[in-house]
């Protein structure tokens, strides 16, 4: 690791907030055995630990099952904070104006979408890319309709799907040029495009778990790797990337850890949170 200021005496880290897909687990969604020793070395040192995520809450049942989870989790990207029992604490419905109209503009520009409420997964083609891989991360099912107009009063997260990094890019900045500070809009995913309520974003999430814990933002330690993770970078005072991150996200950061092929998020509780460094910024050898 390197540093590139004067060492100084950091605050000590009281929470972590983990992103799952991408961070936490594997490419094949798996939770290893020494992330989840990391988990309990971080809880047996008194510090709190959840995750946050594009999921819907049903998508982290298992993980907050396994890891016996006792704080709550921000799910659609802050859309909902939940119990670990998944009642919800609060919520954030995309404006009903903007329903639609996203839609819309995600469907001209080719992209398949979904549409999830409080309870369920909706879509318009059970053959279209990555529903059966979603299926088979979240473990329960989508509703195919031909309509999303029976809920869109009821909307937390829309999400566009493309393989074409172009398409999305374009749709991210139409989204955003279109509905401002009405919407928030992030790659959660290089093929998913999240489009969320403005206050349901990885940033807010993180002043919503400050609040609710009584932990200042400066005790937090976040760690991530995908765009949307860099507004959580923001507001913590440790930012930790994956090395599986791309470059904007790992410059966001103040560390940068290995990937998550390579032990990356439990080396990153292990170096940066547990053997807490005495420098600002670096990264992994």
């Amino acid at each position: 690791m390197t540093g590139r200021s004067a060492p100084h005496a950091p605050e000590p880290v009281r929470l972590v907030v983990a992103d799952v897909d991408g961070a936490l687990v594997t490419p094949d969604k798996i939770l290893t055995p020494r992330a989840r020793a990391a988990i309990q070395r971080v809880l047996d040192a008194g510090i709190h630990f959840t995750i946050t995520s594009g999921r819907p809450p049903r998508g982290m049942q298992m993980l907050i099952d396994d890891l016996h989870l006792q704080d709550p989790i921000t799910a659609f990207n802050g859309g909902l904070v939940v119990r670990p029992d998944l009642s919800v604490i609060r919520k954030h419905l995309v404006p009903r104006e903007a329903v639609q109209a996203v839609i819309e503009i995600l469907s001209k520009s080719t992209l398949d979408v979904w549409v999830y409420t409080e309870a369920d997964w909706r879509i318009r083609s059970r053959d279209a890319p990555h529903v059966d891989r979603e299926e088979w991360t979240v473990k329960f099912p989508p509703v195919v309709v031909s309509t999303f107009d029976d809920v869109l009063d009821r909307v937390v997260k829309i999400v566009g799907v493309s393989d074409d990094r172009d398409i999305m890019s374009g749709c991210v900045a139409a989204v955003q040029q279109a509905w401002g500070r009405r919407v928030s809009a992030a790659l959660s995913q290089p093929y998913y495009l999240d489009v969320t309520h403005p206050k349901a974003n990885k940033g807010e999430a993180i002043g919503v778990l400050s609040e609710m814990l009584a932990i200042p933002k400066a005790q937090i330690a976040t760690v991530g790797d995908m765009p949307n993770d860099m507004l959580m970078f923001a507001q913590s005072g440790v930012s930790i990337a994956m090395g599986n991150a791309g470059p904007d996200v790992q410059r966001a950061a103040k560390f940068v850890t290995k990937a998550n092929t390579e032990e990356g998020f439990a080396l990153a509780m292990e170096r940066f949170v547990l053997d807490a460094p005495a420098v600002p910024q670096g990264r992994w050898p």
